[in-house]
């Protein structure tokens, strides 16, 4: 359904290492990066990608109301590193791992917020 999705950054470098630790865990990496901006994929020629950067008007990053994003992991134990390294990496917890019976009988999420105050999730849909 994606090519990309992006967040905005502030400090990008800071960012790509918050990233790159968060999304070990669900099995992305980061394939591409550069002045402003790094990409992560499951590999260099996996589609879709997220990106982090500097917006492209040059103003400050800012974390939408009501927006996230939701990576899905493979496994809960997945959702529950995604969470232990994105606290351990900065980020702030929205929301421990655990299920979300409102959503399915199988949902099982974990949400935080990252550097620059973007609300990103790890989820999967598998059984215990």
């Amino acid at each position: 359904m994606f090519s990309h999705v992006m967040l905005g950054s502030n400090d990008v470098p800071a960012a790509q290492a918050f990233y790159s630790a968060v999304l070990a865990p669900l099995g992305l990496k980061c394939v591409a990066a550069g002045e402003g901006h790094a990409a992560y994929a499951a590999s260099a020629e996996a589609m879709p990608r997220f990106w982090v950067g500097t917006p492209y008007d040059e103003k400050a990053a800012t974390a939408g109301n009501g927006t996230h994003l939701a990576f899905l992991a493979p496994s809960r134990q997945a959702v529950d590193d995604f969470y232990k390294a994105a606290l351990a990496a900065g980020g702030r917890d929205e929301g421990p791992p655990g299920p979300r019976p409102q959503y399915s009988e199988t949902y099982y999420g974990a949400y935080v917020r990252d550097l620059d105050g973007n609300k990103i999730q790890a989820v999967c849909y598998a059984s215990a």
